[in-house]
């Protein structure tokens, strides 16, 4: 039976995204004053091609029947896996800080992968969805796109979000009914491939060398997470106030995307960006609440796949940030700047927005 949509998940959505365009337009003042002499450059960027777009995916998605997602779901992956191939020809990919990462036309920039972790999502909810039983008919185009999407983010190369794709499918194969002993196979597979990832690039043995000794070379490689730590120490329990970073001066490298939760928390303070960390529980806790109670297995699957990247991507983040986990660049959903990212995470709060309507709130 059609339901109202759950407002609670959605309050939360737009209460991330309201505290995440404040933060974003404190962050992004000195550089932005810096390289466009507009303070405000990157929170106008970030309204218009992320915020205003996102927002009309958002209300569609809201609109729409998601089983309708189920019946693109071939073709909405092989768009996606055409994208990220075409990063990688000349004129069309768009290369920054030695990675492939963008396709650019005109004055538009934008990243396939944030696309590809949606039509990812929809593709395993649908293939899982089919049977009750897991067999090779699910478990071998699951490993094979997995296969090839894995290659294609490594070489760009971005691997903390190749580590987004690996955890999302994982969930959603359990969720579906899989073996916890195929889980730790693919973990150790996994493992296994990320040993050699990390030995194939000097800079990576250097990241994961830094974390385990972070006294070695606090002015070079330990730069940013030194100073990121140095932020939000600083903070205090109700931080220096909004604007009021010191940091974003030149300090810290990347304020805006992957350093922006130091900033957060040196302007916020510990108490309020515990807050912070709260409306992203809140948010999970919300969304496996929708997941449960759908009245189908994709519907179900394509929620808990959906809210599972958004929070594994959050925890990565500040994670990272917090000097938790080795140093791996990967944006905060909602608050991060990027305009390709924020769209599709608004998308996908539509589509189970849509869900919750034929859940029990």
């Amino acid at each position: 039976m059609k339901r109202k949509p759950d407002y609670i998940f959605i309050g939360i959505s737009v209460s991330l995204l309201v505290l995440g365009l404040v933060i974003l337009a404190s962050a992004g003042q000195v550089i932005g004053q810096e390289k466009f002499n507009d303070p405000f450059y990157y929170l106008k960027h970030q309204i218009l091609y992320g915020l205003l777009p996102g927002l009309i995916g958002m209300f569609l998605a809201l609109k729409i029947k998601y089983t309708f997602w189920k019946k693109i779901s071939l073709f909405f992956l092989v768009i996606s896996l055409i994208l990220l191939c075409l990063v990688f020809f000349p004129k069309i990919g768009y290369e920054f800080g030695g990675a492939k990462r963008w396709i650019k036309i005109g004055r538009i920039s934008f990243q396939p992968t944030e696309i590809a972790k949606l039509s990812f999502i929809i593709y395993l909810a649908g293939i899982f969805s089919k049977s009750r039983k897991i067999d090779s008919s699910t478990i071998v185009p699951f490993l094979v796109v997995l296969s090839i999407l894995g290659c294609l983010i490594a070489l760009q190369p971005d691997i903390g979000t190749l580590v987004v794709f690996v955890a999302v499918g994982a969930i959603i194969y359990f969720l579906s009914g899989g073996k916890i002993s195929h889980l730790i196979i693919l973990c150790l597979i996994g493992s296994v491939i990320g040993y050699a990832l990390i030995q194939s690039a000097p800079y990576r043995m250097a990241r994961l060398t830094i974390f385990l000794h972070p006294e070695k070379d606090p002015q070079g490689i330990g730069y940013q997470i030194n100073q990121a730590l140095l932020a939000i120490g600083s903070g205090g329990l109700f931080g220096r106030g909004i604007g009021h970073s010191l940091q974003k001066w030149n300090y810290i490298p990347e304020p805006i995307g992957d350093s922006i939760f130091a900033i957060a928390g040196e302007e916020l303070g510990f108490i309020r960006i515990i807050l912070l960390m709260g409306l992203f529980l809140g948010l999970t806790l919300r969304g496996i609440k929708i997941a449960k109670n759908c009245e189908d297995k994709f519907g179900s699957l394509l929620a808990g796949g959906i809210i599972s990247w958004i929070i594994i991507q959050a925890f990565i983040h500040m994670a990272v940030v917090t000097s938790l986990i080795p140093f791996t660049g990967i944006p905060l959903p909602f608050i991060s700047y990027g305009g390709s990212a924020l769209v599709v995470s608004l998308v996908g709060i539509g589509i189970i927005g849509n869900i919750s309507k034929f859940s029990s709130h």
